[in-house]
């Protein structure tokens, strides 16, 4: 069909240089009557961009478009770079100007691509190095926090480990002082019974003693909201007497606790940096500090 202008202008009216690595286009501003040069950037501006730009400049620029060679428009979405790599029509108003860009500029498509695989290699190689260097810190990091908190804790592990002992010798003197009672007044009830006194006179006093016991575990029950169950009771003996221990020895117990979490989540951060998956170390640099 009939190309969509009037008058075809010679191609030096809009010419089409490179400079530091970026085409720059010279056309004449139709109502200034003056040169103007336009800088895209090839990889960033699409063809609508630069049109506006060109209409942004000269107000009186009413109509602005881009044709290929056959004569079909070129979207406004289509990348510089692409259009540049052919000659192509720029219409402006009522003018058509025919624009070819140097063929020394020029990219292929297959050079285009290979030039986004160069830069995409590049990258990850930055990055691949960046981060060995950063993996390599951040395990020498953990390490070193590591061994300074095995020092602090090492002073309070061996305090610890002296309590525990002391607290879990007193508990278990308690259950057989709680043994020992039991038994005497299983011998003592027994001697009353058939040596002293009658089942007669006995029985009321077993009711009582009985009774006595159930109040005795229902007074626990409402002291510390917890069953009388032999396990449960013979560790909060152990705690009361472990704490009791560490106040008289200044064993403080939330610091060895925090430095017990610090050292865990350190752990755990070291174990999932050393993750194969996380991980692009050579072997020999995570077995140095071990």
């Amino acid at each position: 069909g009939a190309a969509p202008y009037s008058t075809l202008v010679p191609s030096d009216e809009v010419t089409i240089n490179y400079r530091h690595g970026l085409p720059v286009v010279t056309l004449t501003l139709p109502t200034r009557s003056e040169r103007c040069r336009f800088t895209v950037k090839p990889m960033v501006t699409t063809v609508g961009a630069f049109l506006q730009d060109v209409q942004r400049e000269d107000r009186g620029i009413e109509r602005a478009e881009v044709f290929a060679t056959d004569g079909s428009k070129v979207s406004d979405a289509t990348l510089m770079e692409v259009l540049l790599m052919n000659d192509f029509k720029l219409v402006i108003n009522d003018t058509a100007y025919s624009v070819s860009p140097p063929v020394k500029d020029k990219l292929s498509s297959e050079h285009a691509t290979e030039m986004e695989d160069i830069k995409s290699l590049v990258h990850r190689l930055f990055v691949a190095l960046h981060l060995e260097d950063h993996q390599v810190r951040k395990e020498r990091e953990l390490l070193q926090k590591l061994d300074h908190l095995k020092e602090e804790l090492l002073p309070l592990e061996q305090m610890k480990a002296r309590i525990m002992d002391s607290a879990d010798a007193k508990t278990s003197r308690l259950l057989w002082v709680g043994l020992a009672l039991m038994s005497t007044q299983g011998g003592a009830l027994a001697w009353l019974t058939w040596w002293v006194y009658s089942w007669d006179i006995m029985e009321p006093v077993t009711y009582f003693i009985t009774y006595g016991s159930a109040m005795a575990f229902y007074a626990y029950f409402v002291l510390t909201r917890q069953d009388y169950i032999y396990p449960d009771a013979k560790d909060r003996q152990f705690l009361h007497y472990f704490y009791r221990k560490s106040k008289k020895q200044h064993f403080n117990v939330e610091r060895y606790n925090k430095l017990k979490e610090d050292l865990a989540e350190a752990e755990e951060s070291l174990r999932r940096l050393r993750q194969p998956l996380h991980l692009r170390l050579p072997i020999q640099e995570i077995n140095d500090k071990d």
